[in-house]
């Protein structure tokens, strides 16, 4: 968190300006866009008070968000979607974890490139095990970001990672992956431990079909065209035997589709309930307690296009300024949508590195200076008619 009381003396709760950007993806963390905009702002107005609250909206870069914020960070050795061990984070405070599942079953955590072997056969497993971990460090409600995972196994991995036993016709553990669901025949949950679980994704697919898992996500994870068809079909059994043994019938619920049916295992087994991921990701940074006494706040994330009017980190946080009636800046790598457009959306104005550099590429390996660049310019432009409205 970053202070920059000037004389005042005075607490986080009378900062002028909140800085609570999401990380500019492929280049800074969240933590590192607002120490930058933080330090273009010092340099016109040294005096001026500024917290930092990095965010986050359920996906990559969730964890780092929550320490930067206060949390606890723990990490520990798990299985990688391959097979592979990783080293994943997690963020605890008090009885509850924050688990990120690119953490531990992300595509970044493969070994490689993703290719049809790896789509066929990732797990969700290093998941579960982070869930277990929080458990026992103290963890009574875990938070489950989703996104950005390398798996299509309906969440297979981290029920069994948790207990739960999926088992063939010969009774024989299904070895991992989404292709190896065709083969289920019996679930056993005797075992599975169980944790209140929030699920935090913005994604509202469905396990099963052409808007599900396996037809619109599996492709960007390494799966080719009969690849799809087995994982469609695996998927389409668990769902099956869920129906059939535990009278789950789940798979048409909106979010069942998430980090390729992760989001079905959560809700279907472990009785998870889903949240838009900005929105939980707040409440947990206590973001309407830290809007007191503020008079500004800036928002941002690396492209602000279409998708961030539904639900992405920044849209989260103008709304939560708007309802305490503070004006709300967007800064980006890229900005997609016209200043009309995001206003009407609650922002008072978007600026771009690319306002600055018009080149992708050095917006990219310089987004450092750049945003400290785009902070002087607001500072020495607008920054003393925004404060004056809350004066």
């Amino acid at each position: 968190m970053i202070h920059a009381r000037g004389g005042s003396g005075r607490g986080w709760r009378d900062g002028q300006v909140i800085i609570a950007p999401d990380k500019f993806k492929g280049s800074l963390t969240a933590a590192q866009v607002a120490a930058h905009l933080a330090a273009g702002l010092r340099r016109v107005r040294p005096e001026l008070p500024v917290v930092s609250v990095p965010v986050a909206d359920g996906g990559d870069g969730t964890v780092d968000a929550m320490v930067a914020a206060g949390f606890a960070g723990l990490q520990t050795a798990v299985t990688g979607p391959v097979g592979n061990r990783v080293v994943a984070s997690l963020a605890m405070r008090g009885e509850t974890a924050i688990i990120e599942l690119a953490e531990a079953s992300g595509l970044r955590r493969l070994p490689d490139r993703p290719t049809p072997v790896t789509a066929r056969t990732a797990t969700s497993a290093g998941t579960g095990e982070l869930m277990r971990t929080a458990v026992s460090r103290g963890a009574r409600r875990v938070v489950l970001g989703l996104g950005g995972s390398a798996c299509t196994d309906g969440g297979a991995g981290m029920l069994t990672a948790l207990g739960a036993r999926l088992l063939d016709a010969d009774g024989a553990p299904l070895p991992p992956g989404g292709v190896a669901l065709q083969r289920l025949e019996r679930i056993d949950l005797a075992d599975l431990l169980r944790v209140p679980v929030t699920v935090a994704s913005d994604v509202d697919n469905p396990l099963l079909g052409e808007r599900g898992a396996a037809q619109v996500y599996a492709p960007q994870k390494g799966a080719g065209a009969d690849d799809v068809v087995q994982l469609e079909r695996g998927l389409a059994r668990f769902a099956e035997i869920a129906r059939r043994d535990l009278g789950v019938d789940l798979s048409d619920r909106p979010g069942a589709g998430a980090a390729g049916g992760v989001g079905f295992a959560a809700i279907a087994f472990l009785g998870a309930r889903s949240e838009p991921g900005i929105e939980l990701i707040l409440r947990h940074l206590d973001f309407a307690d830290r809007l007191q006494g503020a008079r500004l706040v800036i928002t941002g994330e690396g492209c602000l296009d279409r998708q961030t009017l539904h639900g992405k980190a920044p849209m989260g946080v103008a709304k939560a300024a708007a309802a305490a009636g503070i004006p709300v800046l967007a800064i980006a790598g890229q900005r997609l949508l016209t200043r009309e457009m995001l206003r009407r959306f609650g922002f008072e104005d978007a600026y771009a590195l690319t306002d600055i550099e018009p080149d992708p590429q050095r917006c990219i390996d310089n987004a450092g200076p750049l945003l400290e660049q785009l902070a002087v310019r607001i500072a020495e432009t607008r920054l003393a008619e925004l404060l004056s409205r809350n004066a």
